[in-house]
């Protein structure tokens, strides 16, 4: 069965981001998810401009940059000028006024346009950009921090989108509290990928590789 695997770029050591970059492609990770908070839409900081950049030019994997921050369309084409073509940028919908503007200026800016819908997000107030986007990334916790409880009604949440997915041409991706369980569960019914973070990548004392590699030999 094939899922794509992201690491949480906010769990790495960033004692060697190199490193981590460097060991994460080699182990065979699809993409890099670079989180930027900027302690008001979020109540933390998290990764900034300059990572992602870094990152962007450390590896020729895909990047998803997950904005949580006010307004992205007031500070969009900052991001979107170091980005590589076909790279993800997801925004929330509640952060912006006009959120179809921001994912036009990502669509033509020739990146994959995603909204981010937090637990707390209902699937009809962002029926109208779910014909925009090509991804959802379904949070199955609060935006802002690693290691949190996984909030069980967002299984309700990610049905409603599965059974609308072939319709509206878009593909759905887990974030938070992501364990074999969630995997096991949801990659069978439809998820596209998933967001590693502590439960399975970082910190776990064994290579990358072989952390990848059990995962993608789960039995389904």
């Amino acid at each position: 069965m094939r899922f794509d695997l992201m690491a949480s770029m906010m769990c790495a050591n960033y004692g060697n981001l190199e490193k981590e970059v460097r060991e994460l492609d080699a182990g065979g990770i699809d993409s890099f998810h670079i989180d930027i908070m900027d302690g008001r839409y979020v109540p933390n900081f998290a990764m900034s401009l300059n990572d992602m950049r870094y990152i962007a030019g450390a590896t020729e994997k895909p990047l998803d940059v997950h904005l949580m921050i006010e307004h992205p369309n007031n500070r969009i084409d900052l991001f979107l000028r170091h980005l590589r073509k076909g790279d993800t940028v997801y925004i929330h919908p509640e952060a912006e006024y006009h959120p179809s503007t921001t994912l036009l200026s990502i669509i033509q800016a020739g990146m994959v346009p995603g909204i981010a819908i937090n637990p707390g997000t209902s699937v009809e107030t962002v029926m109208e950009m779910l014909r925009i986007v090509k991804k959802v990334l379904v949070m199955s916790v609060n935006p802002g921090n690693a290691g949190q409880m996984y909030l069980p009604y967002v299984g309700k949440k990610i049905t409603k989108l599965l059974s609308m997915k072939e319709d509206m041409d878009f593909e759905i991706y887990w974030d938070g509290a992501c364990g074999a369980d969630k995997i096991l569960e949801y990659a069978p019914k439809g998820v596209r990928g998933f967001v590693l973070g502590t439960t399975l990548l970082f910190g776990q004392n064994r290579s990358y590789g072989e952390l990848l590699q059990d995962i993608r030999q789960l039995k389904f």
